[in-house]
């Protein structure tokens, strides 16, 4: 964590600085939070379900996820609204790179006929969305205790303008990119 940090203001930044031309330090980007969600439809039929969600996200996220609710009622998918359908976090500051060098360096390389993330998965504003298929990938679930396979989306929230310099950004971090 504290070494992301460090990488951070030594190499990742002054390359920032040079590749793009920007005149203060407070021009380059840099990654403003992390926020992990979880889908749990299964939740409207067995609560327990959900429990088990939070307690996995919590265990992976090192901090407490927050129970989403529906918005609306769906009668084809049964739905009411304010049902708990998921759950979620907001990670900042040393949770924030902790989790990040925790995903790129141990997470991702764990996942099965992997060959680097989508380039393609930028917002247009510099934001990065990543899914992953099953929990099991972090190094803290035990496979012996899970109930369910779960998936989880990944949002990389950064202060950068456009997706170039936020694509840029990550590479330096580390994120493994397909070729």
């Amino acid at each position: 964590m504290a070494r992301l940090k460090a990488t951070y203001k030594e190499q990742v930044l002054p390359a920032l600085i040079e590749k793009f031309q920007y005149k203060s330090v407070m021009q380059a980007p840099k990654i403003e939070k992390i926020i992990i969600n979880m889908g749990v439809g299964e939740a409207k039929e067995n609560a327990k379900f959900l429990e088990n969600a939070v307690e996995e996200m919590s265990i992976i996220a090192g901090q407490k996820p927050v129970v989403t609710k529906a918005k609306k009622s769906i009668s084809n998918f049964k739905l009411r609204e304010g049902m708990a359908v998921g759950c979620k976090v907001t990670l900042r500051g040393d949770h924030m790179y902790e989790f990040f060098d925790k995903l790129v360096n141990i997470a991702l390389p764990r996942v099965r006929d992997f060959r680097g993330v989508s380039k393609t998965s930028f917002d247009g504003r510099g934001n990065y969305a990543l899914g992953i298929k099953e929990q099991l990938i972090f190094p803290e679930i035990n496979y012996d205790k899970i109930d369910k396979i779960r998936g989880m989306d990944i949002i990389i929230t950064t202060t950068a303008n456009t997706d170039e310099e936020a694509r840029e950004l990550l590479r330096l971090m580390g994120m493994p990119f397909t070729k």
